[in-house]
């Protein structure tokens, strides 16, 4: 019976072999899976980092942005800020002004009345009182200077100007003081660069 041997001999040969290879394509199938495990794993991981660096990015540029935000308030309120002490600082400059312009203002005919009373001195016999009166008007004079009051400067044979005199007659005066100044009855004041009283003139027509 020896070709019974022989046929299980082959038969337990042939088994092994089914049963190996079956393990090698287990063994395959199990490397593969664990490969694609492993790739999946690191592309995660990957995919993990560029999203965190992403996330920092988009951080990183919402801080720049808000950075951005707070520096244009600052700058607008810095802005805001030197306006207001320009503005301040020019509102209390014109009170000031306008508060002295009006004490100066009524006191316009107190020294109109001390040029016609050393006027009238000059003209008469009392000498002995033209030095006294001199010395109140130039004091008076002093301090109205000293506190911005100034006189318009105006004189016989200039050109007039509306912008800086008022014309109350006009007279016959020949072509040399035609439209010039022939007289000043009145004289102008001005507070700084405004005048607070126009100078009256007669001009030539």
């Amino acid at each position: 019976m020896w070709y019974d041997k022989l046929t299980v001999y082959f038969l337990l040969h042939a088994f092994c072999k089914i049963v190996v290879s079956k393990n090698l394509n287990i063994m395959s199938t199990e490397n593969t899976d664990n490969l694609e495990n492993i790739e999946t794993e690191v592309n995660n991981t990957e995919n993990g980092n560029e999203s965190v660096n992403n996330t920092e990015l988009t951080v990183e540029e919402q801080l720049k942005e808000e950075l951005n935000k707070e520096k244009d308030k600052f700058l607008r309120l810095f802005a805001e800020f030197e306006n207001y002490k320009r503005r301040t600082s020019r509102e209390k400059l014109e009170m000031l002004t306008t508060a002295s312009e009006g004490v100066l203002s009524s006191l316009l005919p107190v020294l109109d009345d001390f040029d016609r009373a050393l006027a009238q001195v000059e003209q008469s016999e009392a000498k002995e009182h033209l030095t006294g009166f001199s010395l109140i008007s130039t004091k008076f004079n002093d301090i109205l200077t000293s506190k911005g009051l100034e006189v318009v400067k105006i004189e016989k044979g200039d050109s007039f100007n509306a912008d800086v005199a008022e014309a109350i007659t006009q007279i016959p005066a020949g072509d040399d003081l035609k439209g010039k100044v022939v007289d000043v009855i009145e004289k102008g004041y001005k507070l700084g660069d405004k005048i607070i009283r126009f100078p009256k003139v007669v001009i030539g027509q």
